[in-house]
Order: structure tokens, then sequence, then C-alpha cells
């Protein structure tokens, strides 16, 4: 009876980048930017790709569950599973129906009824994300990415009935009056019209900091003499309005990066868009990167609770996740050089917010998120994967810090996956077990990845302050104090369900097994957000 009833529940469910600096007229065809702001100033954001698009991720979850349950569970899995085949599809596949089908480039014009004339006369935007640069033989090259895109114009009825349709039993009126406006701003910048075919330039200069090593915004990065320039991106947008790519860049008044270790920070201002602004990192090919998630590790997020993990997303002001932000603050005052890079699978419409986030309570870094070209599809299969090779790739003598949390089935792939295949690289994998810490979380992680790693080089941990003490530098990454209980498979299912130390089904572990797969089903709505 409680399957049903959960079945039942199930289907109605379906229903800154850095601050403005210093006066650049200087550099040719830039317009001055506003005077400088305490904080950095975001970019708006290109729209939600078609979500129809992306795999589901949790497929095959439940038969690998099954293989290591007992009989009696695992038959018990099975009916479950079965009776979760006669659901809509999207409840099955854990893709929520209001993520499907979401309108994009036409559909956006069609929707909101614009003409040519009227788009045309929207002033173009771009989103410019923080990126990092790399030393070759031939001198720095620079990574430019980001999007292309129009904003129209949406009335506030229309923003509303758009925004209502990422909330679980609530609106947008039934909103605090804060939360009804940022509902709003984030509903707007999905629905945009991104551009193909348009060329981008950017100029650049020094980056003065956006606050000193373990403050907001800072980082381990200096202030160059030089690098100003005028950089045109070499190809047009894609389809989808993103361009992504490394460019060389003139190293006059730049530190050669073979001869410092620092970490060089350059502003890069895009040409006719004074909001199109970011930093860029120029980083040694020696030294120390952190990678880290920001969902429910540097912020409270909660996607394993879909009702929380929205109104989180699209309404609540993001909030630290304890004193995760004295963790980073104390690591970026006391390891030299530290160059921090924050990877999200966010789509990119959501990055401004992400940006702002981080650059008001973590230290400045470079960004990676979910991009609009699709067109590669290793990347569509597998976007954090691709994106981890790309930075590890690009930076193949520098050693790195992982950080995130269990509820990721793809960190838990991904993390050890580079561990093995990028031996020497990775120091350190940190990762908070949200099933341990927060009961809403009902999704079981699989810890087989880590079988053969030195488990001293990786932590399950609860609270922030699990962290403190650990010697990343020398890759001591283990606190003795924290038990660790890894089995080298799933684990996370209450009641030691899979655990083999019982094959006798009882009351609690059908139950539990009910739970655990009907939450499952929800588990694609983790990959199309975070």
């Amino acid at each position: 009876m409680r399957i049903i009833l959960f079945a039942i529940l199930l289907a109605k469910l379906s229903v800154a980048h850095v601050p403005a600096l210093p006066d650049p007229s200087w550099l040719p065809g830039i317009v001055p930017v506003r005077p400088a702001a305490e904080y950095p100033l975001i970019t708006p954001s290109p729209s939600l790709q078609d979500p129809t698009r992306t795999v589901n991720f949790r497929r095959g979850v439940i038969s690998d569950i099954k293989s290591h349950l007992s009989g009696a569970e695992s038959k018990v899995a099975g009916y479950i599973g079965s009776e979760l085949s006669g659901l809509p599809s999207y409840v099955a596949s854990g893709i929520p129906n209001f993520f499907q089908n979401l309108p994009t480039g036409d559909a956006v014009k069609s929707s909101l009824g614009l003409d040519d004339s009227q788009i045309a006369a929207l002033p173009t935007q771009v989103l410019n994300v923080p990126s990092y640069g790399n030393w070759t033989d031939q001198g720095w090259n620079l990574r430019f990415h980001g999007n292309v895109f129009k904003q129209p114009n949406i009335s506030q009825s229309k923003l509303d009935d758009l925004a209502n349709v990422f909330l679980i039993d609530t609106s947008v009126e039934s909103l605090p009056p804060p939360q009804a406006s940022q509902a709003r701003n984030l509903t707007a910048e999905i629905f945009v019209l991104q551009q193909s075919n348009q060329n981008v330039t950017f100029n650049l200069a020094p980056a003065p900091t956006a606050g000193a090593s373990g403050e907001q915004g800072g980082g381990g990065a200096v202030t160059p003499k030089g690098g100003q320039q005028q950089i045109k991106f070499p190809s047009e947008t894609t389809v989808e309005g993103d361009f992504d790519g490394f460019v060389p860049i003139n190293g006059s008044g730049l530190d050669d990066g073979n001869s410092t270790d620092h970490i060089q920070r350059l502003n890069v201002y895009t040409q006719g868009d004074i909001n199109g602004n970011a930093t860029a990192y120029l980083v040694p090919p020696e030294g120390l990167t952190i990678i880290s998630d920001i969902d429910d590790i540097l912020r409270v997020t909660k996607i394993y609770e879909p009702k929380e993990g929205l109104l989180n997303s699209f309404a609540r002001p993001f909030t630290p996740w304890m004193n995760m932000p004295d963790i980073y603050a104390n690591w970026s005052r006391s390891i030299p050089n530290f160059h921090f890079h924050y990877l999200t699978t966010t789509p990119e419409q959501i990055t401004r917010n992400y940006m702002d986030f981080i650059y008001k309570t973590y230290p400045g870094g470079s960004f990676d998120t979910r991009p609009l070209n699709f067109s590669d599809v290793s990347a569509t299969l597998s976007i954090r994967l691709f994106l981890l090779q790309k930075i590890f790739l690009t930076f193949p003598k520098r050693q790195f810090i992982l950080v995130a949390d269990t509820s990721n089935s793809d960190v838990m792939k991904d993390y050890p996956k580079m561990a093995k295949d990028y031996p020497g690289q990775v120091k350190c994998i940190l990762l908070r077990n949200t099933s341990a810490t927060d009961s809403g979380d009902h999704f079981p992680y699989d810890t087989s990845g880590f079988e053969n790693l030195d488990n001293k080089t990786y932590m399950f941990f609860n609270v922030p302050d699990d962290l403190t003490h650990l010697d990343i530098v020398n890759a001591n990454c283990l606190n003795t104090t924290i038990p660790q209980h890894v089995t080298f498979d799933f684990q996370g299912l209450p009641f030691g369900i899979g655990s083999g130390a019982s094959s006798t089904l009882n009351p609690s572990s059908l139950w539990t097994i009910s739970v655990a797969v009907l939450a499952l089903s929800f588990g694609g709505l983790q990959m199309m957000l975070f």
C-alpha cells in the first residue's frame, strides 16, 4: 500500500565575476565602466538548453542496486521497478515534466509574440565566464568562454506564469517579495534569445585585487604590471550563442609562466557590453589547484529534496553551507599561489547567481559550467568528466584537490576515475557525506570507484570542521578521527539494506527499498540542474 501511495504522489508531482575596475577608457573601443563596486558585477545569463536532449544519468542505478541486495530484497526492488514502469516516462526516468520542452530560440520568439524588428531593437549582451590561461612554449594562451544573447522584455504576469513552472506546491505570488523578485529575475534569464554567428572582441587589462587572500573575492593571484591588449575571438558564436576556446595573448608586461609561481589576474572587458566583464587567471604550469563543486558543498541546495532544491535555487538567497567559507579562506591564506576553480554542471543560465555568490563568499577563481553547445557527444554524456579532463590536460604538471558531495552520482564515478587516469595529479578527494548528515537525502552513493586508491588520499566528511588541520599540500587528506566505513559498494541505504547483514526481508527493509528506489526516480533532477 505504501508503494502505491508513493507512486501516486510521484505522479502528482509531475503536475560578477570581479568588481568594476579603474577606468579603462584608454583601451581602444572600450566603453568606460561604472564606478568601482564592492562586489563583482555579474553578466546576465543565457537560456536553458532544451532538457529533452540531456541523458538520464541515473539510468541503471536501480538494477545495479538490485544486484547487491539479498534475494528477498532484490525481488521487492524489482517489483517496485516494474511498478515505476507504469508511471509517466518522465517520472520513471527521474526527469520531472516541468523540465521538458522549455522554449529556446524560435520557440521563445513565438511564445512571447516577438517579431524580427522587436528582436533587432534589443541590445546584444554577453555572458563572459571567469577563465584560466596556461603557459606553452609559444607563451600565454587564455581561454575565453561564454554566451551571446538578447534579453526580451517580458511582462510581470508572463514571468509569473513561467516562474511557477519551476516551483512545487507554491507559486511566485505566494513567495515573500524578495524571493518572488529573484524567481522572476532568474526566469527572465532563462527565456532569452541566443545569438549565433556573432563576433566577440575583448580588451584585457591588469586586474586589481577583489580581496586579499582569504577574503571575500580574494584568491591566490597577483596583479601583473602589464597585459593590456585587444583580442578578437577567432571564430563566430555557435548556433546556441556559445564561444569557447584558447587564444594566444601578448605577454608584454606579464611574467613568463616558466619563471614565476604566481597566478596573474587580468580583467577581461567585452567590447560593446559594459556588463560583459570577467576575471581571467594566468596559471603557471606547476602548482596546486582546487576544483570545487558548489551545490550542497559550498551552499545549501538540497537538490535531493526536489521542492527544497527548486526553492533554494530559484527563489531563496544563496546560503553558505555552515562554516565552509572559513575553510576556503584559511586555505587561500595559508597555501601560496593556490588556484581556485569552481566546476558545476549548472546550466549557463544560472551562472550569474553562482558567480555572484562565490565572489561574495569564497576566494575568487575561474569557472566551468554546463555549456549550451551540445554538439560534442562526449560532453553531452558526461559533462563533469569532460570539463575535468579539459583542465587536467591543460595543466598536466599541476596537482589537484577535488571537493564535492556524495549526492552527485557523476562525482562518485568521475573523481576516483581522474585519480586513476591521471596518476600523481590528484592529491586529495574530499567529499561531504550528505546521506550521513542530511535526513532528506535518500539517494545511495557508490564508493566502488575508490577501491585500490590510497585511503589516505580521500575522505568522506560530515561537517566543514572535519577538514581543519588537514595537510592537503602534502597529500595528508584523512582526518583519522572521522570514521570512514567505505565498503566499495553502494552505501547510504538506511537500516543496512544491501550490507549483506541479513538475507531476510522485514517491514523496515520493505519501507527502505520503497523510499530509496522511488527517490531515485528524481535522480535526473540533480543532473538536469546541478
